[in-house]
């Protein structure tokens, strides 16, 4: 019976109707009854008590205050805003504030001297007083204390508040829903799992989630509804991986030859750190082991990825194989074909460039190079997967980036083989455990965790704007050492006109501060040619500051530039400092990375930069960066297989129950890879179900 009910559409609950039915639709993604019970609260407060003014302080979370409004007064923010405030009493003694920035003129039309009200809010202090802002405000006469107990509170649109379907509208609906589903909700996790880690049923789960009685029982009710969320979405890559191993076989290299060991002897341009000769054994491993590899890669940029992914594509050609390396983007494939050939010097090996500029007769000649394997590695951009491009025997895949590719892209590249070839996926993105096990379930992970020999770490200071003069001498004196700098000014598309105009006045001022060096200027509104022009120069040591935005974050490689300066440090996100700051250190000279600010800072931006300046370490950063922002949209990773609109759980903030998922996720598959087994019944269907309801699942398949 509560199946059909959960099933049935949101307009026929009392309450909502055609109009708010559309409304609910629109701004929330609610469409059935199943929909609301799963639209979580963000919080929830204790409404089942009352305090005295006198019993506030500034670090408290929501309270309730009963008293009355003595008067309202108006200050003149700027031509247009103003602020309200009204000075509210408990009848004690003591006076506190309450301020609207937005619909002040609403609430002195709203709310009248003397009468008694419930005030609730969360309690600051301004000017030495007590100060809510924005609070909510009842009819003391309507108050009931303790039956309420923990009220749950529901994100909602602008848009819907202006239609009255506020939190508090939203909460009426979920209880009378509740209160419609008489029978218990079915249950979807086994009691085998339920009882070996101590969850709560999904009945009571649902129910407590909205309505608990105190903190303990929501925790145990979040903790279910995350777990079991987690828990599916680790399941359906897991069967996802299961199937692929063993439908796939992978090709066999069983040897390595000539070519592999004539580079290591000959061409090596330095000894491998300890980490790069345990990824390539690794992949070693995987090439011989008759399955089909799928790895990923992480390294901090300039942890030697390139040189470990050529080697392993060495393997493929010594077994008589061909291999491809595919980057995000043109400027990088041909940073990659120049690095490979760099590498290769005068060995036998033709490697071939395929991008979108490659055209007519050249590219004829490598699309026959590819077919009858005379050309033996391949370095593109997504270019490579269309289908005019045909290999003859293609064995090894790298792919770089992998955020700009999913699995579906990956599954394009094993119709070139009559077996699938192996996969090596590079990024240059620490990705925190957590988060790699549920982007990239499918792969197994390889870590480059030290730098090259020579390769110092760069030394990261915080700078207030206020010492610019101060750092100009610091720029002035490396580059009158022979070196180049980097000076980065952010551009964000919300406000690009302001930015790009930053940029170029920053620029002359530049120009004057530094009559005597040569600058150049990059950003993301020129045209691809000049970019390329200019940043050329920077390369070749013609200009020795580059004046840019973001643009450099990926690929360019300049080991002679050992200062990386940027502007207004607090507008960029952790692993995009993290990434900048990895343009320098390139070269055997101590390089540093400066971030400038404002004096004043939200106490997030002051983590972040703290971060940056303590530690060097990749993952540190993504770890942090992770629990500082939550996973949001990781570029792309919609097309990596993860349904990544959890409602509940929390990637970053849930690490341990991600593992606790994974583990038993995988202790299934281990036990029924086929996904037939009677004793697992419960579990596919739930699994098919949600399938079948949630789009982004499918993106796996």
């Amino acid at each position: 019976m509560n199946y059909e009910l959960l099933g049935q559409d949101i307009q026929y609950l009392p309450g909502v109707g055609p109009n708010r039915k559309k409304m609910l639709n629109d701004e929330l993604g609610i469409h059935t009854y199943g929909d609301l019970l799963q639209y979580y609260p963000y919080k929830h407060v204790d409404r089942s008590r009352l305090y005295s003014i006198s019993e506030l302080t500034g670090d408290m979370p929501f309270v309730q205050v009963k008293g009355h409004i003595l008067s309202f007064e108006t200050f003149k923010m700027s031509a247009r805003k103003e602020r309200v405030v009204a000075h509210f009493t408990d009848g004690y003694g003591k006076v506190m504030d309450l301020t609207w920035f937005n619909g002040g003129k609403y609430a002195i039309q709203q709310y009248k001297i003397g009468t008694e009200y419930v005030v609730f809010g969360r309690p600051n202090v301004f000017n030495g007083r007590i100060n809510v802002t924005h609070p909510d405000i009842d009819d003391a006469s309507k108050l009931e204390l303790s039956a309420m107990g923990m009220q749950p509170y529901y994100n909602t649109s602008e848009k819907m508040k202006k239609t009255g379907l506020n939190s508090r509208a939203i909460e009426r609906l979920t209880k009378s829903l509740l209160d419609a589903l008489k029978t218990t909700l079915p249950e979807t996790l086994p009691d085998f799992i339920t009882q070996k880690l101590h969850l709560m049923s999904r009945d009571e789960a649902l129910r407590k989630i909205h309505y608990p009685q105190n903190a303990k029982e929501l925790e145990r009710a979040r903790v279910r509804l995350k777990f079991e969320e987690l828990f599916y979405v680790q399941l359906n890559i897991l069967r996802y991986a299961s199937d692929q191993r063993r439908k796939y076989r992978g090709y066999v290299f069983t040897k390595v030859g000539d070519l592999f060991n004539g580079f290591y002897h000959n061409h090596l341009p330095f000894a491998l750190t300890e980490a790069q000769k345990r990824v390539i054994r690794e992949i070693r491993h995987d090439m011989g082991s008759g399955r089909q590899m799928n790895r990923l890669l992480q390294g901090d940029v300039g942890s030697g990825k390139t040189l470990v992914a050529l080697m392993s594509m060495l393997i493929a050609l010594d077994n008589g194989y061909q291999a491809c390396i595919m980057a995000p983007t043109e400027i990088l494939a041909e940073q990659h074909l120049q690095t490979i050939m760099d590498f290769l010097g005068d060995m036998p090996i033709r490697v071939a460039l395929l991008t979108g500029i490659v055209k007519g007769k050249r590219r004829q000649e490598i699309l026959d190079g590819l077919m009858d394997g005379t050309v033996h590695i391949l370095v593109g951009t997504h270019a490579v997967i269309e289908d005019t491009v045909q290999f003859a025997r293609l064995g090894m895949v790298v792919v770089d980036e992998q955020h700009r590719f999913g699995v579906a892209q990956r599954a394009k590249l094993w119709s070139k083989s009559q077996n699938p070839p192996h996969v090596l996926v590079m990024t240059a993105t620490p990705i925190p455990r957590t988060l790699a096990m549920t982007l990239y379930g499918d792969l197994d992970v390889s870590v480059i965790d030290e730098l090259p020999p020579g390769r110092k770490p760069v030394v990261t200071q915080h700078v207030f704007d206020r010492s610019m003069p101060a750092l100009y001498d610091g720029i002035r004196k490396q580059v009158n050492q022979g070196r180049q700098v980097y000076i980065v000014f952010p551009l964000i598309e919300e406000s690009e006109k302001i930015d790009l105009k930053n940029l170029e006045e920053g620029y002359e001022v530049l120009t004057q501060v530094f009559p005597e060096f040569r600058l150049s200027k990059v950003h993301g509104k020129m045209k691809p040619a000049d970019k390329e022009a200019e940043m050329q120069r920077f390369v070749r040591g013609e200009t020795q500051i580059l004046v840019a935005t973001t643009v450099i974050e990926v690929g360019v490689n300049v080991p002679n530039a050992s200062v990386m300066v940027i502007l207004e440090a607090q507008r960029f996100g952790l692993s995009q400092l993290h990434q900048l700051r990895g343009r320098v250190g390139r070269g055997a000279d101590q390089s540093y990375c400066i971030l400038v600010t404002g004096y004043k800072l939200a106490e997030d931006t002051r983590k972040r930069i703290d971060i940056m300046c303590e530690t060097n370490d990749g993952f540190r950063i993504a770890e942090a960066d992770l629990k500082l922002r939550g996973p949001g949209d990781l570029e792309g990773t919609q097309q990596s297989g993860m349904a990544f609109d959890l409602k509940i759980a929390d990637i970053a903030r849930d690490g341990q129950l991600v593992q606790m998922a994974r583990d038993e996720a995988q202790s299934i598959i281990d036990d029924d890879p086929t996904c037939q087994s009677p004793r697992y019944a419960l579990l596919w269907q739930r699994l098919g179900q949600l399938r079948k309801s949630n789009i982004n699942w499918a993106a796996i398949s």
